[in-house]
């Protein structure tokens, strides 16, 4: 009998999460699990085929390849908050490109470049990305490998003579009822953001400064200018046009 104490002990360890208090509880209150394991299972198998979600832009970076390359094409790459920016109707008329996708970080963007940037056949590259990166959307990041992955971006652009334009992240508030700094500390953007201006400057990149439209006195992002405290709304999204137009005008003489 005794020979199988330590087997059923250590596997019995194994099974307490990392960390795990010792203790019995005077409730049980478990993380509510979701209705139905095996459809959840299957949607989560599904993503994980398409980590980097080469799939969303595939049948539009078809069509666009079908067309006759345009010299003032511009491609906005980033996360959520370029998802979210209605580019026809803020820039109307322009061929520009939205390939945001929401809750992307750099190294997901960074296998984008390819299908949906170069193949595309640009005049330029506007990157808006990093944010998520701090945040640990795909796990823990030091500040060198989002700058290696925004270096990387850029310099397969550059070889494909794409002009490049490399924008700074949007400040966050703690303004509405979610407080976004815990996730998303200011400090940290503002040390990515100082690199990001330099790298910009070295690399012979265009920076366009979208934090600077958007903060406030205090570091945050401006009231009233955001839902959430990091999405822009439609008059952050206005403040951070004239930004981009500038940088363009700039990279494409």
């Amino acid at each position: 009998m005794k020979r199988y104490f330590f087997p059923i002990l250590f596997f019995g360890a194994l099974l307490l999460p990392a960390g795990a208090p010792a203790q019995i509880v005077e409730q049980f209150a478990p993380p509510r699990a979701n209705c139905c394991l095996p459809a959840a299972a299957r949607s989560l198998a599904d993503q994980l085929q398409d980590w980097n979600q080469l799939g969303r832009y595939y049948a539009d970076n078809q069509r666009l390849r079908q067309l006759p390359p345009d010299p003032l094409r511009v491609v906005f790459m980033g996360d959520s908050i370029t998802d979210g920016w209605k580019l026809a109707q803020f820039f109307p008329a322009k061929p520009y490109v939205n390939r945001g996708i929401s809750g992307q970080t750099t190294p997901q963007m960074l296998v984008r470049v390819f299908p949906d940037v170069i193949a595309l056949q640009p005049a330029a590259l506007l990157v808006f990305a990093g944010t998520n990166d701090i945040a640990g959307n795909t796990g823990p990041s030091t500040l060198t490998m989002i700058e290696n992955n925004l270096q990387a971006i850029t310099e397969l652009a550059q070889a494909h003579r794409i002009k490049v334009i490399l924008c700074s992240l949007t400040p966050v508030s703690d303004y509405t009822a979610r407080q976004q700094t815990p996730q998303r500390p200011p400090s940290d953007i503002l040390k990515l953001n100082a690199w990001i201006r330099d790298y910009a400057a070295r690399a012979g990149a265009v920076f366009a400064d979208y934090y600077a439209a958007l903060v406030d006195e205090t570091g945050m992002l401006k009231q009233g200018f955001s839902g959430d405290g990091l999405h822009p709304n439609d008059k952050g999204y206005a403040l951070l046009v004239p930004v981009a137009e500038a940088a363009i005008a700039k990279a494409l003489p």
